[in-house]
This record gives C-alpha cells, structure tokens and sequence, in this order.
C-alpha cells in the first residue's frame, strides 16, 4: 500500500487519500486469503517463549522483528507529522520503514522537507519511494539518488500500481517500464542502493514475479489485496463521476496477499520478500512469514493507531510481536526461519 503516486495536479491529494484510508470504505471485500491457511500445532514445543528470536535481515541490515511499517504518506505537513510518529516507532522497535511516493519532493524541492525522517529514527531500516510509471518518463538514477538522499534511505522502493493510475486518470503508459527498471537497478547496484519493487495493494502474478528477477532487483513487496483498495481510495477521492465509478468498479481487482506470496515463492525461493496487504496483527503476520514472506507490512493498520496517538501506535505493535511470537511459541519455532511451512491449507 501507498498513500499517492499523484503529481502536482492537486496539492490536497495527499490529505484526501489519508482521510480516506481512515475510514471503513477503502477495504476490500476479498479477503487476504491467509485464513485459508492453519497452523499446526505442536504440543512439546521444547523451547521457552523468552527465548524466541525475532530478529531478521532486510536490504543488507538488521532488525529486531520481522515486521514493517509499510510506505504511506509524504509531502505535506499533516503526512510530515504521522511519518514522525511512525518513524519513532521503527526506531524504539527495530523496524523497517518506507514513506509514500516521493515524487511531489522531487518535482517541487520545497515540498521535499516533508519527507524528513531522519531526526525520528537515527538507525532505522528506511526505503524511499518512487512510481514505475516515472521511470518511462525518463525518470532513472539522478531521480532516484535525489529521492534516496532526501530521506537519508537506505534501500529504494519502485512501486507499481497501473490499476490505481488508471482508474485516476494519472500516468497511463508503461510500456518499457521493465527495461528502465533494469537500467535502474544495475546504476543503483554501483552506487550501493538496494532496489525493491513492490505492488501497491492489487498483488504480484507468478509472471510479474519472474519478470522482476529478471530485472535484477533486490527484493519483491508482493503487497496483495485484501486490505485498502487503492481503486476504492480513488473512488471516494475522485472530482469527477466517472473516476468516481472506475474506482468502485475496480474495488475488488487484485490477487489476495496469501496467493501474491505463493506465487513470489514459486518463481524464487530466496529472493527477499515483504509481504504487505491486509495484515492487522500479530497472527496474520505470523502466517504471511510461515508461507513464505521474510517480513510483513503493515499500512493502514499503523496509520490508524497513529492517528490516535503515539501510545496507542507503541500498544499496538508490542501486541502485534507478541502474538507472532505466541504463533512461534505453538508451533515449536525458535526463530522467524523456522517459522516457514508451518501451516497448512485447512479448506
């Protein structure tokens, strides 16, 4: 999930999409598929729930848990203060971060302040972010160096989301998109910047998987539906009728999270993956990372305890590791490695 991928056509798109995504008409009415999936559960765990590990790698860097606060918002002063708050969060908890689009930042240098997180989270694991579609405009290493510099980043996100640009009437051409993101990835390689690409919410095919190795990234978001609609988020954002009715009717487009994870897994069976896409907690989160995924995201999720406050944001994602850390415990898993394989599909 991103919270935009608009230009400058309209400054206000970045408060509308979160005001959107506050509220109960964004979500899917798909599922994410993961309650297709059951753990099995181990009577004689024979390990202690204090000594479960939880830490991972991502992009070259260590984390405290497998979980990450997934890329959202950017670009003005309301997003610059829930980034804030997150990215406090990413620090005291050892997690990654990524931050929405950043291509307002680098169309408009004024706006770029917007996307300073850096004082927040000193060591944290962050991503910046920027659309696919740019890159057919020509877009490529300087665009993307600017972006990463602008967030003092760690790791590049490329997103994809043909299915939310088109409904919106934004950037409709991604012929060659594949190509410049090999260009892309092979110029950023030199310069030390891991490039991920991730799906916004609508998911990743088998194909689209095996044609993002072939371009050589460094990890796949499978971000899969499930959860916020982007089409949706569109419809209730739309200043026309008929962007208004794309976006409803293409509210439940996209292959479900759990179905995105498989399909990634298929194709490589080590290429790093973050599983984003409806997850709301800590079992959810547990089942995308048995099935495959390496760290799961979470979007709306954090955006709503951090629209409460910062203790209701701390509250939630202490309840979240400890009820993976529960899962691991039931399943005899010591760590996040183990944890893969153990569910099964139960219908």
């Amino acid at each position: 999930m991103t919270f935009d991928t608009a230009s400058l056509r309209d400054p206000r798109s970045k408060g509308r999409h979160i005001k959107a995504c506050l509220t109960q008409q964004v979500l899917y009415q798909k599922s994410t598929g993961l309650e297709r999936f059951d753990f099995v559960s181990q009577a004689l765990p024979e390990i202690a729930l204090s000594q479960i590990d939880l830490s991972v790698s991502l992009a070259g860097r260590a984390l405290s848990a497998p979980l990450m606060i997934a890329p959202m918002t950017g670009g003005d002063r309301r997003a610059l203060v829930i980034n804030h708050r997150l990215a406090r969060a990413a620090q005291r908890w050892g997690l990654a971060m990524g931050v929405g689009s950043q291509r307002v930042g680098i169309e408009d240098r004024s706006r770029a302040r917007y996307f300073e997180l850096r004082s927040q989270a000193p060591t944290a694991l962050l991503f910046a972010n920027l659309g696919a579609a740019q890159l057919v405009k020509g877009w490529g290493r300087d665009e993307a160096l600017r972006a990463v510099e602008m967030i003092h980043a760690d790791a590049l996100f490329i997103h994809l989301n043909p299915i939310q640009e088109a409904v919106q009437g934004g950037d409709l051409d991604f012929r060659g998109v594949a190509d410049r993101l090999s260009r892309l990835c092979e110029a950023l390689e030199v310069a030390g910047v891991p490039v991920f690409v991730r799906e916004v919410g609508f998911g990743i095919s088998e194909q689209a998987a095996r044609q993002l190795l072939a371009c050589g990234v460094s990890g796949i978001d499978c971000a899969g539906a499930g959860g916020t609609s982007w089409a949706r988020v569109e419809s209730l954002c739309a200043d026309s009728e008929r962007e208004r009715l794309m976006g409803e009717r293409f509210g439940e487009w996209g292959i479900p999270t759990s179905d995105s994870i498989l399909n990634v897994r298929r194709v490589s069976r080590s290429l790093p993956l973050i599983a984003c896409g409806g997850l709301t907690n800590g079992i959810e989160l547990a089942k995308a990372l048995a099935l495959g995924a390496d760290v799961g995201g979470m979007a709306r999720s954090m955006l709503v305890k951090a629209c409460q406050g910062e203790d209701a944001l701390n509250r939630f994602i202490a309840d979240t590791l400890d009820e993976l850390r529960i899962c691991m415990f039931g399943t005899g898993a010591a760590t996040v490695a183990a944890l893969r394989g153990t569910v099964v599909s139960c219908r």
